[in-house]
């Protein structure tokens, strides 16, 4: 988990670095499409498993969710400071457990939603409305998590159906294909080290995701959870050293707040299933 976190921030650096020189979906396109080389030894699962007509259109639809997602958060990269960012990607999981309540039936305790109160009000403490001018970088990461919360829920409707390298496949796929009208819509030429920067980014998320499988498989939610965490840490730090972004101590104190409640939702999903009802926050990057 430790080089899943170290890996997920290298993706964020590089998409702060590469800035807006390159347009948000077409940067996003480019990062999917030059990371299907990594499908090729799914090849072999992808064409084992049955695809009925309600799973295509499922996976469609999440493809959709998660295209604009991803467009979202990219360009929230280049408008709000990384640790804003980090802090308010932590946000999904809180509203991938609220979905579960509204759509899918999922029990919504007390002790639940007073978390959610609280992450909430951590992601109030971040935008300070009223006290800052907010740009539209605040207003795309909050519905980037809105967007990937309708992925991952989506995820787990289908997830019994067909295995979870068929699952991350197609949404490679399907999210490669919903990118790209949006990517013709603004296309630049990017230069050889723009293209290298996004290969950059298709390795290292592809590796983080990787990495967080292996530590799923090692260790419970409640072990594995709290380690992703330090990537709030890492990005602040990353932002304030190579970026030259100042340390916000409402964007930690309201990053804490939200790291509170979802490491608390995480540990009551683990006593109640031995498992987790909402994906851990590693799984909502791009």
């Amino acid at each position: 988990m430790l080089l899943t976190g170290a890996c997920f921030v290298a993706v964020t650096a590089l998409v702060k670095y590469l800035g807006d020189g390159v347009p948000a979906a077409q940067a996003a396109f480019l990062r999917y499409l030059l990371g299907l080389v990594f499908l090729i030894p799914m090849i072999g699962a992808m064409r084992r498993a049955t695809y009925t007509r309600s799973l295509l259109t499922w996976f469609g639809v999440r493809g959709v969710a998660h295209t604009l997602g991803v467009i979202l958060w990219f360009y929230a990269m280049t408008r709000i400071p990384i640790a804003e960012v980090t802090a308010m990607n932590y946000l999904n999981p809180v509203y991938v457990t609220i979905g579960a309540a509204l759509f899918m039936g999922e029990k919504l305790a007390g002790r639940r939603i007073f978390a959610i109160a609280i992450a909430l009000l951590g992601a109030v403490v971040i935008l300070r409305p009223g006290f800052r001018e907010l740009n539209d970088g605040h207003f795309a990461m909050l519905f980037t998590a809105v967007f990937f919360a309708v992925s991952y829920l989506l995820a787990k409707k289908f997830s019994g159906e067909v295995s979870a390298t068929v699952v991350v496949a197609m949404l490679s796929i399907t999210v490669t294909i919903g990118l790209a009208p949006f990517a013709w819509a603004v296309w630049v030429t990017p230069t050889p080290w723009e293209l290298l920067i996004l290969f950059g980014v298709a390795c290292f998320a592809t590796a983080g995701h990787f990495t967080m499988t292996l530590a799923f498989a090692a260790a419970p939610l409640t072990v594995t959870q709290p380690v992703t965490f330090l990537q709030l840490v890492w990005a602040t730090l990353l932002g304030f050293v190579v970026f030259g972004e100042g340390i916000d101590g409402f964007v930690v104190l309201g990053g804490g707040l939200i790291i509170a409640s979802v490491s608390f939702i995480t540990w009551r999903e683990a006593q109640l299933r031995r498992g987790a009802v909402t994906p851990s926050v590693p799984e909502t990057k791009v």
